[in-house]
C-alpha cells in the first residue's frame, strides 16, 4: 500500500477497542509519513521504484541495447563503448547511489521497528503489572470466600517481573554462563 492510498476499512466483526487502536496507529503512521523530510520521501520513492519490475525491465532494455550495440552491433547505430568501460562505470556509480538510498530507507525502517518494539515492551510490562495486581485481588476474593488457593503458584503469579532480570537471563548473565 502506498502512503497516499486511503486506508482499507476494518472488519465490523473486530472489537471496537481493537479497531480504534488500529485506526489510531494507522493515522499516526500516515501523519509521520506526511511530515517526513523531503529527503526521506525522495529516498523512499527511489527505493520503492528500484525495487520494482519496471526498474528491472528498463535496465534490461537499456543494458541489452548498450551491450548489443557495442558488441554484436546494431545497423545504423555506431559503436560508442566497444570495451564496455563506460557501461561498467555507469553501473558502478548507479550501484553506489542505489545502495545509499536503500540504506537510508532501511535505517528509517529500523528506527520505526525499534519504536514499535519499545511500545510492545511497555505495553507488555504494563499488562504483566496489571495482571499481577488482578491476581492479588482474586486471591483476596478467594480467601474471603474460603476457596482453596495453591500458594506456590499464586506466589509466582503475584511476583512482579523485573525487566532487568529477564534481560540479564536472556543475555546469559543471569544463568552463570558467559
Amino acid at each position: 500500500m502506498d502512503d497516499t492510498d486511503p486506508p482499507e476499512p476494518l472488519p465490523l466483526s473486530m472489537s471496537g477497542a481493537l479497531r480504534e487502536n488500529i485506526e489510531t496507529l494507522s493515522a499516526r503512521s500516515r501523519a509521520e509519513a506526511a511530515n517526513a523530510p523531503v529527503s526521506h520521501k525522495i529516498a523512499d520513492r527511489i527505493t520503492r521504484f528500484t525495487g520494482s519490475m519496471t526498474f528491472v525491465l528498463i535496465h534490461l532494455a537499456l543494458f541489452g541495447f548498450w551491450i548489443t550495440a557495442n558488441t554484436i552491433g546494431i545497423p545504423g547505430v555506431p559503436k560508442f563503448d566497444e570495451s564496455l568501460v563506460v557501461l561498467a562505470m555507469e553501473a558502478s556509480v548507479e550501484a553506489i547511489f542505489l545502495s545509499t538510498f536503500v540504506l537510508i530507507s532501511q535505517n528509517r525502517m529500523a528506527e520505526r521497528q525499534n519504536r514499535s518494539a519499545d511500545l510492545d515492551l511497555h505495553i507488555n510490562l504494563l499488562a504483566e503489572h496489571e495482571l499481577t495486581r488482578l491476581a492479588m485481588l482474586l486471591e483476596r476474593v478467594a480467601r474471603k470466600l474460603e476457596v482453596k488457593v495453591d500458594d506456590l503458584e499464586l506466589a509466582e503469579i503475584e511476583a512482579d517481573v523485573e525487566p532487568e532480570v529477564v534481560l540479564d537471563a536472556l543475555e546469559g548473565r543471569g544463568t552463570g554462563s558467559s
